[in-house]
């Protein structure tokens, strides 16, 4: 079989999918990795394989099986001490296992910008049980928030206004928490008057940026993105600087090359670094519609040597998810023409089963603003109606 390159996907989520579309349109040959069968990317791939990526064993069974070229994480979930071990052995991860290291727990990635880099930040500490949170809380002040160091979509998130909510910001935290460590952070909580996503792309010729992705979360999840979104000079100069420093101090021992989707909270012409991602993000989704480029194309281009364009640019556009609201593995879709006639573009993500906010797809729309392309992109959501067959 003709290939350009072999890419073993771990993680294999809509973020996957988008990927796995971007790089089969390069001529790879992809394999899709993921705990349960059927997931997003697989379905768009060469082949694939079910296990589960924090078994450390089976992780190297596969690499050693297809012989990859590249190694891509799509989740923070992995054993990330093997790819370490892989990448000494010659495998090249993406975009290095010291990213996949780093960005696996909240906490080392923010010790690494806060304490490392002297990035600015929200004032944090940790804690590994609710007498540690407390001491915590006595150092951030109220509100705070509460989150895992490891965790999905922002799962086990909370804000919290007063001691009073403490215990069951804690007891969410912990049942939502990913790995195998019981510990969480708590930070100040910003008062922002807006927050973004920068995704920033480490390619063979340096470093380029794509235009600021405004979002809107509920629960630790995002709703709607947006792109572009209005920063000041100093503003968008500042948020570069800091995601520079981040995305090079996490290369490693590898090329480094990838797309890193870098979150900050901004107030007026003040950055603060929030979190950091090293693959697409889901906010980034908005590139679908607002870039020629999409992250995902980007984020191919990048690993496989690829131009990348210096000056990336984007249209007014927006997304808004589709969520689900019960547990279903009986699943179908209504509304796709009406939502369309909205002139929007609609991604269904064709996730095997739902749970409560479950993200299930995103509608896309563009317009002259940002703003009518966000209403767009609402009522098109709106239009379509998952139905449960159990």
């Amino acid at each position: 079989m003709a290939f350009t390159a072999k890419i073993l996907l771990l993680g294999s989520g809509e973020l996957g999918r988008e990927f796995v579309i971007s790089a089969k349109r390069l001529g790879a040959y992809v394999v899709a990795c993921d705990a349960y069968e059927n997931a997003p990317a697989m379905q768009v791939s060469d082949t694939s394989e079910v296990f589960s990526m924090l078994d450390g064993e089976k992780l190297r069974a596969a690499v050693a099986k297809h012989e990859p070229d590249y190694v891509v994480p799509e989740i923070e979930a992995i054993r990330t001490e093997v790819l370490a071990e892989l990448e000494q052995n010659g495998v090249n991860i993406v975009p290095s296992a010291r990213a996949a290291q780093l960005t696996m727990n909240r906490d080392a990635i923010r010790d690494v910008a806060a304490q490392e880099l002297g990035l600015t930040t929200s004032t944090y500490r940790y804690s590994e049980n609710f007498e540690q949170v407390r001491a915590a809380a006595d150092v951030t002040g109220f509100p705070c928030v509460i989150k895992p160091v490891m965790s999905s979509s922002g799962k086990g998130q909370s804000k919290v206004d007063d001691a009073d909510a403490l215990q069951e910001a804690w007891d969410y935290a912990v049942a939502n928490m990913r790995g195998d460590r019981q510990r969480v952070i708590v930070e100040q909580f910003i008062d922002f008057d807006y927050e973004i996503t920068l995704l920033t792309v480490r390619h063979k010729d340096g470093i380029s940026f794509c235009p600021p992705i405004g979002h809107r979360q509920e629960r630790g999840d995002y709703q709607e993105s947006w792109q572009p979104t209005e920063m000041s000079e100093p503003a968008i100069a500042a948020a570069q600087e800091m995601a520079s420093k981040v995305v090079e101090a996490l290369a490693g021992e590898g090329k480094g090359w990838g797309l890193f989707g870098v979150e900050f909270f901004v107030k007026g012409d003040e950055v603060i670094f929030s979190e950091l991602s090293p693959r697409p993000h889901d906010t980034g989704m908005v590139t679908s519609l607002s870039q020629n480029l999409t992250e995902f194309d980007l984020h191919a281009r990048a690993i496989m040597g690829l131009h990348v364009p210096e000056t990336i640019r984007a249209r007014p556009a927006a997304s808004a998810v589709i969520l689900a609201d019960r547990d279903s593995e009986a699943l179908s879709y209504s509304g796709l023409a009406e939502a369309t006639a909205e002139g929007a573009d609609i991604r269904i993500f064709g996730k095997p089963n739902s749970r409560p906010y479950r993200r299930m797809g995103v509608a896309l729309a563009s317009a002259g603003s940002t703003d009518e392309a966000r209403r767009l992109a609402k009522v098109a959501a709106g239009k379509i109606v998952i139905r449960y067959g159990d």
